[in-house]
């Protein structure tokens, strides 16, 4: 792996609520100078962060129903709908995970194709959020398999608001239920390279990530031999 294909593993979080456009813009250039995947912003940032990373080859993404999931499907449908006519070319949607854990297994299978056939009608591609830390390994098969069913262009573990997030389990878990047509993102406290390789080590395309260029500046020392890392479970926390 180059450095250049490391730095398309990130979409570079900007998610905190109490982020402002100062510390959007900045994050911005910070996705831009790396040639990170994305820039994964709040709704309320999309046209700000198209705007900002236009020239770039960095694309704005945003997240659905973020970070419960509990909004209703019409709710998501717009919600999906206005983030796209603002600019962003992905979404990171959160599952009615509440639906899931009561057995509403159906609901969630209408969701997850409607926000997909939304996207995909408007080529944009969707990644679907499970908050993993809530479910067990038979209802994070079976959404692996309702995302699957709607064609999802990925999975991902967590939103980063959850107690605790992305583990190489529940990647494996995730890459073994679903087939190569869908690929896996790791989310929640993947902040050290040796974590991010761990990811991709375990199968995953995507990072979502807030220490970007520690981890890109990382990458650059370890090839070069100036870096040693051992591979570790990622941490708690964006």
């Amino acid at each position: 792996m180059t450095h250049e294909q490391f730095a398309k593993t990130i979409d570079h979080s900007l998610l905190q609520p109490q982020l402002t456009e100062t510390d959007v813009a900045a994050g911005c250039k910070i996705a831009a100078q790396y040639h990170a995947a994305s820039v994964c912003v709040k709704p309320y940032h999309v046209k700000l962060a198209a705007e900002l990373l236009k020239d770039s080859d960095v694309v704005v993404s945003t997240v659905v129903g973020f970070p419960h999931g509990s909004s209703t499907i019409e709710t998501k449908l717009a919600e999906a709908g206005q983030a796209i006519d603002d600019g962003a070319v992905e979404l990171d949607m959160v599952i009615n995970y509440g639906q899931l854990r009561s057995g509403h297994t159906d609901y969630v299978a209408r969701e997850v194709k409607a926000i997909c056939d939304l996207a995909h009608a408007r080529n944009v591609k969707l990644k679907v959020i499970f908050e993993n830390a809530h479910l067990t390994d038979e209802q994070k098969i079976a959404a692996c398999q309702l995302c699957e069913a709607a064609k999802a262009d990925w999975v991902k573990t967590s939103t980063g608001f959850a107690p605790t997030g992305a583990t190489v389990a529940d990647i494996k878990l995730m890459r073994a239920n679903v087939s190569e047509k869908v690929q896996v993102k790791a989310a929640h406290g993947v902040r050290t390279l040796a974590a991010a390789l761990e990811m991709i080590d375990a199968g995953v395309t995507r990072i979502g990530a807030t220490a970007t260029a520690t981890m890109c500046d990382d990458f650059v020392k370890w090839r070069k031999g100036e870096l040693t890392i051992e591979r570790a479970e990622p941490a708690g926390g964006y």
